[in-house]
């Protein structure tokens, strides 16, 4: 971290008692803190981050951010060590704000995305297409921090100063673009409300992570919360309004005052009139301001026009011409790990790896491949561990409506019992064939697919790692396809 000094109220905080220490950095995590710096004790799910501010303060922390539960647990110890206090009644949104002014620089023109599902193919788009069109772009999230620069990140919407630390770095190493994914959890959590965004889009909302919302209402709350909060008034919201809460969020935008652009294949300022499938790719007919543009899409699968069509709509409200960026469309490759065509065996038959991991993801995959395929379409899908237990069963159904042949597979299954979740997986798609190791459940898929067949292995796309207890093992379902096709077609040395 910087090696720079300023005070507490240049960071626009304020000090029980006016106290106003220089500070040296900022910190989340007591481990970090060095002397003179600013320790965040954010209240958690399971501890209060004030339970570690005796390691902060022995660290040489000079002032707490917090809010009054933390500053109660650890009254004494401040008091007693003459540590500048910053209560906050909301303490996530001081620190995001805080980690913006520290960090300062952040690439120009910003951009965010948030959905259930649709998140990392929008954001990725859009870098894509800036870069075409010859800008610096960058896209962040569940593949962390890729395009004209690239680092890693361990979550989809980092803590805000992982975030800002990366947007400050992007931004001294010429990035002017960037798209980023906003996920409920971060907007839940006000990791964003520091970022200065121009546009902000909104894809889907179907059932998942209710392990942590709880409910819809509380889950479609969070992300609201871009809208409604994050993206400033002067904004454009770029809207997929084919989804039945897109009225809704348009009207949340519009209630703060922000411009709207509508996407939609029934209605829309940007509207997707008519799709063409061959096993390659598609052919869009769509209009914008009441001109039609026919454009080629080499990618599998009709949802990938909707959220391509909403990446133009995000970078068109950053001020680009919408002429110079449909041309960019053909130039579009697929995302890692999202629809990528894996591997193709002698027969014809092609795999795609997807990241599909909810009810409705698997079964718009699943009926996004389906034109393009003229033979049998299977299925692999498994469920994740210490997550939404209730989607499990949905998420067998869906597979099986939807796919031909279905194989329930170990996912993710971290501290739960592997084979408990594939009976609940099971639940929902009770003729599916049970095969618990991923590997040989791969391989069994390549095996089925003839001349004409797909084979769709879902749930964990660009992952290279499976989390079994403790362990995360390597593992990367491309890889697996592509060493299946090459064992079964003789193609090993």
């Amino acid at each position: 971290m910087s090696t720079r000094t300023v005070s507490l109220s240049s960071l626009g905080l304020t000090g029980r008692g006016g106290g106003n220490p220089d500070i040296t950095g900022i910190a989340v995590d007591s481990r970090e803190v060095r002397d003179g710096y600013l320790f965040a004790a954010m209240p958690g799910s399971r501890v209060h981050g004030a339970e570690f501010i005796q390691y902060a303060l022995r660290q040489g922390a000079v002032a707490v951010l917090t809010d009054a539960e933390g500053a109660a647990i650890a009254a004494d110890l401040m008091a007693e060590a003459g540590t500048t206090v910053v209560v906050s009644d909301a303490p996530r949104e001081a620190l995001a704000r805080t980690a913006a002014l520290w960090f300062g620089a952040q690439p120009k023109t910003m951009v965010a995305v948030t959905g259930t599902n649709g998140k990392t193919s929008v954001s990725t788009f859009v870098r894509q297409i800036w870069i075409e069109m010859g800008m610096q772009a960058v896209n962040l999230g569940t593949t962390g921090v890729e395009g004209a620069w690239t680092a890693p990140l361990a979550h989809t919407t980092p803590e805000p100063i992982t975030l800002h630390r990366a947007l400050s770095e992007a931004a001294a190493n010429g990035i002017t673009h960037a798209a980023m994914e906003a996920s409920s959890h971060g907007l839940d959590q006000r990791r964003l409300d520091g970022v200065t965004l121009k546009a902000a889009g909104f894809t889907n909302f179907t059932q998942d992570h209710l392990d942590y919302h709880e409910t819809f209402e509380a889950y479609f709350d969070a992300k609201a919360g871009l809208f409604a909060r994050v993206l400033p008034e002067d904004g454009t919201a770029v809207i997929n309004i084919d989804d039945p809460k897109g009225v809704e969020m348009a009207a949340i935008a519009r209630a703060r005052g922000c411009e709207v652009m509508t996407v939609g294949r029934d209605a829309g300022d940007l509207h997707l009139a008519a799709q063409r499938f061959d096993a390659t790719g598609q052919d869009l007919r769509f209009s914008y301001r009441g001109k039609e543009y026919q454009k080629r899409l080499n990618l599998i699968g009709g949802f990938q026009a909707e959220n391509v069509l909403l990446a133009c709509g995000l970078v068109i409200a950053c001020g680009a011409d919408a002429a110079d960026v449909f041309d960019t469309l053909p130039h579009l490759t697929t995302v890692r790990g999202r629809m990528q065509l894996a591997a193709t065996r002698d027969n014809g038959g092609a795999v795609f790896v997807d990241y599909a991991h909810t009810p409705d993801a698997i079964a718009t995959a699943l009926q996004a491949m389906r034109p393009h395929v003229m033979g049998r379409l299977v299925a692999i899908v498994g469920a994740g561990g210490d997550r939404d237990a209730g989607k499990r069963p949905l998420m067998g159904a869906a597979a099986a409506q939807h796919a031909d042949l279905v194989i329930v597979t170990d996912d993710n299954p971290r501290s739960e019992d592997p084979a408990a979740i594939r009976a609940a997986v099971l639940e929902g798609a009770p003729e599916a064939r049970e095969v618990g190791d991923r590997a040989e459940a791969i391989l069994r898929g390549v095996d089925m697919i003839g001349p004409g067949d797909a084979l769709l292995v879902a749930g964990k796309g660009h992952e290279t790692g499976q989390t079994i207890g403790d362990d995360v093992l390597p593992f990367d379902d491309v890889e697996q396809a592509s060493v299946a096709v090459a064992a079964l077609d003789g193609r090993l040395a």
